[in-house]
């Protein structure tokens, strides 16, 4: 998994979903300041509903406070539109089905489920400087309260 200190490809392009608007960007487009990258699984399932409900909770004072934030999984930007307005989100929903930014990050893992293994991205979430400089990560993301837990982060980047 990618440390702080090291840089991300900026011409990373992913599709995304900001104000009901779905386009394609850069990564670079999407750091216009410090960005927090939130990676979960799947819209609609229960872990994955407990991680951004807290984002959506706190999204105001991560702005407030100076960060952008984005919520990235493998569904699509229509998959996204309905779960925006179900879960009333406000911030970028990512659409990467090609795991993109997890081999960017160096973060695909092995998983397991009903006794299947497959390789996916891991639940983890990336603090991102305006030249893609990777501030922070939070490789295992506490899902019932992943806002206080990037709080605590973003407390010791600002000392």
């Amino acid at each position: 998994m990618i440390t702080p200190g090291q840089k991300l490809n900026l011409n990373l392009r992913l599709i995304i979903l900001q104000d009901d608007d779905e386009k394609e960007v850069t990564l670079k487009e999407l750091l216009t300041r410090p960005t927090i990258i939130s990676v979960y699984m799947r819209n609609n399932t229960p872990g994955c509903d407990r991680q951004n409900d807290s984002l959506a909770a706190h999204a105001d004072e991560f702005h407030a406070a100076g960060f952008n934030l984005v919520a990235l999984s493998r569904d699509t930007c229509g998959s996204h539109r309905k779960y925006a307005a179900k879960k009333n989100i406000r911030y970028i929903l990512a659409s990467d089905p090609e795991d993109n930014f997890a081999r960017a990050t160096d973060s695909i893992v092995e998983k397991s489920m009903y006794g299947r293994t497959y390789a996916g991205p891991a639940r983890a979430a990336y603090v991102i400087d305006n030249d893609g400089t990777v501030l922070a990560v939070v490789p295992k993301v506490d899902t019932k309260d992943h806002a206080a837990q990037l709080q605590q982060v973003l407390a010791t980047l600002q000392h």
